[in-house]
């Protein structure tokens, strides 16, 4: 265990701790720990680059302890769902760079989430128009949102073994992109079935080099992109964001608390700022996923453990009080309560979010939820 880690640990022990407790996340002094969750709102412009719109969104909304961004692609080949920021283009870049510094006025921490969809993707979103690759030939469940409707998911391309380093160079370069328009930090997504998930669960990866089979083999991508990040970004500011649950996205694990506790084990020599762990949801149980929750993992991860998933203000603070979870990140209420940190504090009435106005669309259903004192 680090020392950062085990400092945090006697902290979580000898002090009695609320959501509204200031905490040390790595490298970031944050006032409370009401974080808010990624959230893909389909609002980017049609350079995939974030506009006037989204930098007023992420303004409204800089009192969360830390804001991780919306799920943004690392290159085109990372795209998967119309509108979606990246952040390899210089118009994307510069975009970015209006909402880092936005939120930096308003007094807010922001980190960028990289992302890679992998199979969940559709030949409209690929480089002349080629079929999205995967770990394995494992084609998904359901439909692709593209600009001209729902079409089939196709099979995807496994990816050739000489492929990977590719991948993993464009993790780097998006973290150094990150880095140079002002994000605080950044989060690796390795969850929700995208490219890292797939390579993680046994119910996507079938391959037997050295990518597969073994659980040793199957975290083997999502640790090298970890330490590529960390070649660029210090390990204090940097994060991982896992689903052991999940079953978006077709997915599915025959040991999902093996596999997770042993990722867990490896994650913890490197003294990341954070792990985010979303909870089992009841779409997960009722889809036969093996419930593995913060609690379960704990034992495995001592460090700063951010937690999200069906939580209100009673749950998040029961966590936090029983040292399960160190912070809780908030997505639908965030999305509809601009100043949501202050409405939790003075227990005030939440705005209601509007589930038609989510994806795609302008400032309805985006930044035109009320604040309190408006």
């Amino acid at each position: 265990m680090s020392m950062a880690m085990k400092a945090q640990s006697v902290q979580r022990n000898e002090q009695q701790v609320s959501l509204f407790s200031p905490i040390t996340m790595g490298a970031m002094e944050l006032p409370h720990r009401v974080a808010m969750a990624p959230l893909t709102r389909n609002r980017a412009d049609d350079n995939l680059a974030p506009q006037e719109l989204n930098v007023k969104y992420y303004e409204q909304r800089s009192s969360a302890a830390v804001i991780i961004s919306e799920a943004t692609q690392i290159s085109q080949q990372g795209q998967g769902y119309p509108n979606t920021p990246g952040i390899y283009s210089e118009a994307q870049l510069q975009g970015w760079r209006e909402v880092t510094n936005a939120v930096h006025r308003a007094g807010g921490k922001i980190i960028l989430q990289l992302w890679h969809v992998g199979r969940i993707s559709h030949p409209d979103f690929q480089p002349n128009g080629a079929t999205p690759v995967a770990p394995s030939a494992v084609k998904p469940a359901g439909k692709a949102s593209t600009p001209t409707g729902e079409q089939e998911y196709l099979t995807p391309r496994a990816l050739d073994l000489k492929e990977i380093p590719g991948i993993i160079a464009q993790y780097k370069q998006a973290a150094l992109n990150a880095q140079e328009v002002g994000f605080d930090g950044v989060e690796v997504h390795s969850a929700n079935g995208y490219l890292l998930d797939q390579f993680l669960r046994d119910g996507t990866n079938k391959r037997d080099d050295k990518y597969g089979g073994s659980i040793t083999n199957r975290c083997r991508l999502t640790l090298e992109v970890i330490n590529a990040v960390l070649e660029v970004w210090s390990a204090d500011r940097v994060g991982i964001r896992l689903s052991p649950s999940g079953t978006m996205n077709d997915m599915q694990d025959g040991d999902p608390k093996a596999l997770y506790s042993h990722l867990l084990k490896q994650l913890e020599s490197l003294g990341l700022a954070y792990v985010h762990i979303i909870e089992p949801m009841d779409t997960d149980i009722k889809h036969g996923a093996t419930p593995v929750t913060v609690s379960d993992l704990r034992p495995f991860y001592p460090g700063i453990i951010m937690a999200n998933g069906e939580y209100d203000k009673a749950k998040a603070a029961a966590a936090i009080a029983c040292g399960s979870a160190d912070m809780v990140s908030f997505g639908r209420d965030f999305l509809a309560n601009p100043d949501l940190p202050e409405r939790l504090r003075q227990e005030a009435e939440l705005n209601e979010p509007n589930p038609k106005t989510f994806y795609g669309g302008g400032a309805e259903g985006y930044t035109d939820y009320p604040a309190m004192d408006s």
